[in-house]
């Protein structure tokens, strides 16, 4: 299995539209971010979990000639406001693309993206084969098992995904117990740390850090970073040694 993170910015991104800010005019390319994804490649197929505004750009810079299907971990625009350039897939590849996502999800995609529900799609209109999922484990077409775990983005639920030893939660702010239980033995934990100060619906780095020592990984990578927290070298300086500040193209191998 191999990772790579294709955006580790929050909704705005960085650098922040019209801002001057010294994070958002930093020189350090770990700086530039993108709006939150993730690349998995296992056994010949690919998946991204989510599909924000930056898809199509993110896809491109990874070089991905082939995709299998979409993860969805809820339906906030910067986490599905780019899956209408999974036409370029479905054109090349000539099927649909499966899409999985929580009754909520398909609700807002029907509603974003009604052209490609309608009875009689014009033509060229993207291709998506929905499959719905709750919090049981569901396997995806090649044999990959994926757990699903339930956090809650302020009163929003929000699906992180368990394959393997590798775990992607983003968008949280609180987690049951009996969640943090479906993480335990993780090697390398994808987390949200938003900034310091506290927020109403994303960990912020204290938060943040309480969740890895709960969870307990071998390795832990903050994403969905604002401009607010600093650059990416001022928040490595104040993290623990086996938890590190996500970047865009950084990579993983297990």
């Amino acid at each position: 299995m191999k990772i790579t993170i294709l955006g580790s910015g929050t909704s705005q991104g960085i650098p922040v539209i019209a801002c001057d800010c010294h994070v958002c005019t930093s020189t350090d390319v770990r700086d530039n971010r993108l709006r939150c994804s993730v690349l998995i490649e296992y056994e010949g197929e690919n998946y991204v979990i989510d599909a924000g505004p930056d898809f199509r750009q993110q896809l491109l810079r990874a070089k991905v000639k082939s995709l299998r299907a979409v993860l969805f971990t809820h339906e906030h625009k910067d986490h599905i406001a780019g899956l209408d350039d999974v036409r370029a897939f479905n054109f090349r590849e000539n099927r649909d693309m499966e899409i999985y996502c929580t009754f909520q999800v398909e609700e807002a995609l029907r509603r974003e993206y009604h052209y490609a529900f309608d009875q009689t799609p014009y033509p060229g209109v993207p291709e998506l084969n929905i499959n719905l999922i709750n919090l049981d484990p569901f396997v995806l077409p090649n044999g990959l098992e994926v757990i699903p775990i339930e956090v809650m983005h302020h009163k929003m639920p929000v699906l992180g995904f368990r394959m393997g030893k590798f775990a992607y939660v983003t968008d949280a702010k609180t987690v049951e117990d009996s969640e943090i239980e479906k993480l335990k033995g993780v090697e390398v934990l994808i987390i949200n740390a938003l900034r310091k100060e506290p927020h109403i619906s994303h960990f912020n780095l204290e938060e943040a850090l309480d969740f890895i020592e709960k969870v307990n990984p071998q390795a832990a990578y903050l994403t969905h970073i604002s401009h607010i927290f600093g650059t990416h070298i001022e928040i490595e300086r104040e993290l623990p040694a086996h938890v590190h500040v996500a970047y865009d193209g950084l990579q993983f191998e297990f």
